[in-house]
């Protein structure tokens, strides 16, 4: 039976709880995407209600992650039916953790000067460039800045290492 409450699943033939590759990646493909967007509705528009929507969503989705299990985030379960139909690609799911920890702060930062606050300067602009940077590496290139963070550390394949 599936619990609750963890982080990553445990598939035969890993040592290590892992997570789905290309959900994450399909899931960070739609937060780019709607970031983008409310991106382009502040430079041509001047109009910052999009990205208060879109930063709460990016907070709850990235606490849900991190606290209760990344099966029940949004964007990882629309990025599930996605590519539902594909072969899955494990990675390590303390590597993602830790990436989804920064995911969380970034959020969290902007979720308190933007939405809570209701004020903008070149430090959320920057925060949100920053977000969008991390977002279309992972979404397009596979290319996740926390693996190989790790890997420089580690001097381990992130997947295997515990």
């Amino acid at each position: 039976m599936r619990k609750t409450i963890q982080f990553g699943e445990d598939v035969a033939g890993y040592d290590i709880r892992v997570l789905n590759e290309r959900e994450i990646r399909a899931a960070a493909g739609i937060l780019f995407l709607a970031t983008f967007l409310s991106l382009m509705f502040i430079l041509f528009d001047n109009n910052f209600i999009p990205i208060k929507y879109v930063i709460t969503l990016f907070l709850v989705d990235f606490a849900i992650r991190v606290f209760v299990n990344p099966g029940f985030a949004p964007t990882l379960i629309i990025g599930r039916l996605i590519v539902g139909r594909q072969t899955p690609e494990y990675v390590g799911a303390r590597q993602k953790r830790f990436a989804w920890i920064i995911g969380l702060v970034l959020s969290a930062t902007m979720f308190f000067f933007m939405v809570v606050l209701n004020s903008y300067s070149p430090i959320t602009g920057i925060i949100c460039l920053i977000c969008l940077i991390f977002l279309f590496f992972e979404a397009a290139f596979v290319f996740a800045w926390d693996v190989n963070f790790i890997r420089c550390f580690l001097k381990k394949d992130p997947i295997l290492s515990r």
